[in-house]
Formats: C-alpha cells, structure tokens, sequence
C-alpha cells in the first residue's frame, strides 16, 4: 500500500505509535519467561514485520513530499497509476490541487487514485500528466504471440 495524502499519513503515523506500543507491551510480557512460546514469537514477528511495512511507507511519503524524488519508474502501463500520484505528492500538489487543474472536485481525484486510475479516460490521464508536468519516456515492445 502507499499512502497518498495528508490524512492517511497522519493514519499511518498514528498506527506506527499503536504498533511500537504493542510491541514494548509483548516483549515487557515476554522479557519474564524463560522462553516466549511459539505464538508470542509470531506474535512479535508479525506486529515487527507491519510496523516495519508502516515506516518504510512514511519513509516513501516524506521523500516524495520532500521533492527529493523526482524520476519514477514505470515498467509497465499498470505501473502508471501509482508513478502518477508519487508525481503528484513530488510536485507538492494535494489531491485538492491537482482536482482544481483540472477542473473537477476533489473526490474525483480521490477516486481516481483510491482505484489507481481504473475509470480515467486516456483524455483524463494525459491532462493529469499535463498538469503534473511528467515526461513519459515511452517504449511499446511485441511480446511473442504463441501459437
């Protein structure tokens, strides 16, 4: 998952919080026992292992909006969607921003990211590009037909 606007950054650092907590408060549990039992262990891997997907999310959010990024890979045409909104938070542009652009209301482009672009026309994907200010650098290769 990625985050995509302010509001769910502020959700994600406030799950990071919840995570870390719940995280002292099983090894507090554990630290006692000899030995902690196998599902405490996948307990503490399990809530280890999400708090680590949640910061490396923050961390993607906080250097796009940073604006340190500024070439976004996309190797295919469903890579599209999410290259177009790291584009936008790189740009500094809110959703709300983006959808003043273009003339619509904020929903739609929180529609249209929420389902990565799924009922965009080409019209409205190349007026977002336009808007963004993204170059596309695009290649169309043959994949062999079989038989």
């Amino acid at each position: 998952m990625m985050i995509k606007n302010e509001r769910q950054y502020r959700i994600t650092k406030a799950q990071v919080s919840r995570f870390e907590n719940a995280l002292r408060e099983t090894s507090t549990r554990q630290s006692g026992e000899a030995k902690p039992s196998l599902i405490e262990k996948a307990q503490t891997d399990a809530l280890s292992s999400q708090l680590a997907d949640l910061k490396a999310q923050i961390a993607e959010y906080e250097a796009l909006r940073s604006g340190k990024v500024t070439v976004f890979r996309a190797d295919s045409f469903g890579d599209l969607p999410a290259a177009l909104i790291k584009a936008r938070i790189a740009a500094g542009m809110s959703q709300k921003d983006l959808a003043a652009e273009l003339g619509v209301k904020e929903q739609q482009v929180q529609k249209y990211e929420a389902t990565d672009y799924a009922s965009a026309s080409f019209d409205r994907l190349r007026a977002i590009i336009r808007v963004l200010g993204v170059q596309v650098r695009e290649e169309i290769s043959l994949t062999a037909r079989h038989a």
